[in-house]
């Protein structure tokens, strides 16, 4: 069914790609991929979470599930913000930072590995529209949005 369905087909095609991809890597730092998307989010700075709920589209009450059972495991903490105590920011704990930081390493080494059919000079036009796609709809690292 590639390829068969045009550019829409084939980007949808490509996103399952990833998404398996993504999915093994996460497993096998013994997270889910929603897990390893919410320590990537946090990974160089805390989030409020009503905050951080908005941005991955997700329930603030779905997140709230996902942070208990991450708490569980020791991977994140949450805390209150100085100017404001009812918010509730999500920052890594140390065990959650090493693993997120080793997640991190292994999506940005094996992932580009799904273009490797591709020569060298497609790769990098690739990987630019990529970027400027991403950054055009606001998928890049966002600011700091909370100081714990």
């Amino acid at each position: 069914m590639a390829g068969s369905g045009g550019f829409g087909s084939d980007l949808v095609w490509l996103s399952v790609l990833v998404q398996r991809r993504y999915a093994q890597i996460c497993a096998d730092h013994g997270l889910t991929p929603v897990q390893a998307t919410v320590l990537c989010a946090i990974k160089d700075h805390p989030w409020c979470m009503g905050e951080l709920a908005q941005e991955l589209g997700m329930a603030k009450n779905a997140l709230s599930g996902l942070v208990d059972r991450m708490e569980r495991r020791g991977l994140v903490r949450r805390g209150a913000l100085q100017r404001d105590r009812r918010a509730v920011v999500l920052s890594p704990t140390p065990l959650g930072k090493q693993i997120v930081d080793a997640l991190y390493a292994d999506v940005v080494e094996h992932v580009p590995d799904i273009a490797g059919a591709l020569p060298a000079d497609e790769r990098d036009r690739l990987a630019d529209s990529v970027a400027r796609i991403t950054a055009s709809a606001h998928l890049t690292a966002p600011a700091p949005r909370a100081k714990a």
